[in-house]
């Protein structure tokens, strides 16, 4: 049986895309999406499971997201952000 504490935390994350996280927010990867190649591509760049990252901006009309991730900047497209999963907390 689940503490009322230990549920509450869970209320309070949510999961969604790095694509849709708004600019400054930030959150844990969950999941990578994809195939072996594009996976191996990610985890060369540090984006993998566990690694906490922060959206530092995004480009309009389709162009790419700019991340910081181990206090560097990645830029990856919005097509491979839409794989990407995050947790993010909801207390803020």
């Amino acid at each position: 049986m689940r503490s009322r504490r230990s549920s509450r935390k869970l209320s309070e994350m949510t999961e969604k895309d790095l694509a849709d996280l708004a600019p400054g927010e930030e959150g844990e990867i969950v999941s990578l999406g994809g195939g072996h190649g594009f996976q191996a591509r990610l985890r060369a760049m540090g984006l993998v499971e566990g690694q906490r990252v922060r959206k530092l901006s995004r480009i309009r009309w389709g162009g790419p997201i700019i991340l910081i991730v181990n206090r560097a900047q990645v830029a990856v497209g919005r097509g491979m952000a839409r794989k990407i999963l995050v947790r993010i907390d909801d207390d803020d």
